[in-house]
């Protein structure tokens, strides 16, 4: 059966005007909202005995991706309560929604109608909120998956891999053509902790893209996992930049693992390099001793007040423990303030090492001031 497609017109243009203009706020947590409605079993299942999954071998329960096939009221009016409270750009409810990450519910065929479902959802929502003075978004949410294509899961093996490259474009192309298909604005590679991962997402978009005959804006996302300021795969988040700039992103930033008061420095940094607009959402805090997380809407809004009073942003939200109560402080607290100016960098060979080191540095200097040019690459309406 052929999927109807809700395809979007390229909206780069109204995007980079409206980030010119204002910091476009971003939304909060879904999971943290869903597991505020204390679903059971059966919802994910389809809600009775006939549902379409009421047979499925394998316990569902957690996999939220599936509630906006299962629950869509459930997850269209977390997306409306986010939007209530403000935000610009929604993002889909996809963030398992691969092959690889499905396959631990036994779903992994389910992927691309997944990708369709959150992504309609989203539009429908994002639709009916979105007036021509505040215009909404969708972004189609890429997650890391479960898998680490640069990192070993056996201590005793460490070249031991449980996912290939090519393994994880062909779901990446997938889940981007489900993303598009259902209405997304944006693609949102979001959460990267490994590097490598990421480098796939983005490969696989440009294949989507070139598949396409068109392009989508495109938003990066990294983590930084503690207080080292590294990315799990040992990343700064300077050498993660050096490491993804060549996708020539609409925004580049970082989400998850710490709060805005932690993730201020690697934000800043950012700020400094990158000749794009910066997105950042903090979690509400580091968590508690119970897995909670206890910042206040106003705390957090405090916080990323000073972002704004610092210019360093440009796209501000939640990620976990977040809230519509989160989001709409934080829109509250940025209304006023004006988005960070994109600096202009000089371009130059960068090792994306997980340090900076004088010697590489000097020695990529003096191969790129010798190097013959590259031919240009085509242009990213990012």
């Amino acid at each position: 059966m052929t999927t109807p497609s809700r395809l979007q017109p390229d909206r780069s243009a109204e995007l980079r005007e409206l980030l010119a203009q204002r910091i476009l706020i971003l939304d909060g947590a879904m999971g943290t909202m869903v597991q505020r409605r204390g679903l059971v079993e059966a919802d994910y299942r389809g809600g009775d005995k006939n549902a379409r999954f009421a047979a499925h071998g394998k316990d569902l329960k957690g996999n939220n991706d599936l509630l906006s096939i299962t629950r869509p009221d459930v997850i269209g009016g977390i997306h409306a309560e986010y939007l209530a409270a403000g935000a610009d750009i929604i993002e889909t409810n996809s963030f398992n929604a691969t092959r690889v990450s499905q396959a631990e519910y036994g779903l992994a065929d389910l992927a691309f109608e997944l990708n369709v479902a959150a992504a309609r959802l989203a539009r429908e929502t994002a639709d009916s909120f979105s007036t021509p003075d505040k215009p909404r978004f969708v972004a189609g949410v890429l997650g890391p998956t479960s898998r680490t294509a640069s990192l070993s899961p056996d201590v005793n093996d460490p070249g031991a891999r449980n996912v290939t490259f090519d393994a994880l474009v062909a779901d990446y192309v997938d889940a981007a053509r489900g993303l598009t298909t259902g209405g997304a604005d944006i693609l949102l590679v979001e959460t990267v902790f490994d590097t490598l991962n990421a480098k796939a997402a983005l490969f696989a978009i440009e294949q989507f893209f070139d598949d396409a005959g068109r392009r989508w804006p495109v938003m990066i996302s990294g983590t930084i996992t503690d207080a080292s300021g590294r990315t799990l795969s040992g990343q700064t988040a300077e050498a993660f930049w050096n490491s993804l700039r060549h996708a020539r992103p609409l925004s580049f930033g970082l989400n998850c693992a710490l709060g805005a008061k932690e993730l201020r420095q690697h934000v800043e940094e950012l700020s400094r390099l990158c000749d794009c607009f910066i997105s950042a959402h903090p979690n509400a805090g580091l968590p508690n001793a119970f897995g909670g997380y206890d910042e206040t809407p106003r705390m957090l809004a405090d916080e990323i007040a000073e972002w704004g009073k610092a210019g360093i942003i440009n796209i501000a939200g939640g990620c976990c423990g977040t809230s519509p109560d989160h989001i709409r402080a934080i829109a509250d607290a940025l209304k006023d303030q004006r988005p960070r100016m994109i600096p202009q960098v000089e371009r130059s060979c960068a090792c994306p090492a997980s340090k900076p080191s004088t010697s590489a540095t000097t020695a990529c200097s003096s191969m790129s001031a010798s190097a013959p040019t590259s031919p240009a690459r085509k242009p990213s309406p990012a």
